[in-house]
């Protein structure tokens, strides 16, 4: 896993979260999963495509899930997880991929990103078609969120 794709996703992931001023997000220790992508309740998935291939995927639990879609409402109250509040949570996936693949591609590499998908259920294994991923633990003050890259 080249790191020169890692570090833009765990920068990307600060960026985006410190702009909504109240997540407060402490990164933990990284670890690397040979494993597919646990859900713990919500799972985002970002496609990668161009020279970088893979996917980046954000899981976190549906009261995380809920908390952070209530922010980027203004902290309008998210009782269920409903539409307005996946698609708030797809927005914050994308807007990390986003900027992330953005600061890949000022490097020289071609990328680009595909539609998020969001996926519910606890306990799920997403299989990858990357052997390995790298895990990024995100802490923040709305709740914990993991971010599997999975690049080649």
């Amino acid at each position: 896993m080249n790191v020169e794709y890692i570090n833009p996703f765990t920068q990307a992931t600060f960026d985006v979260l410190t702009m909504f001023g109240t997540f407060d997000p402490k990164l933990g220790k990284p670890f690397v999963k040979e494993d597919s992508i646990l859900s713990v309740g919500v799972v985002v998935i970002v496609g990668i495509i161009g020279e970088v291939k893979g996917q980046v995927a954000y899981s976190f639990t549906e009261e995380t899930a809920k908390m952070i879609a209530s922010t980027m409402m203004m902290g309008m109250p998210v009782d269920a997880f409903d539409e307005m509040a996946k698609s708030a949570v797809s927005e914050l996936s994308n807007m990390i991929s986003g900027n992330a693949s953005t600061a890949i591609a000022a490097k020289g590499f071609v990328i680009d990103i595909a539609p998020p998908t969001l996926i519910t259920g606890e306990n799920m294994r997403l299989a990858t078609n990357v052997k390995k991923s790298l895990v990024v633990p995100v802490s923040t003050t709305a709740g914990n969120i993991d971010i599997w890259v999975s690049l080649e």
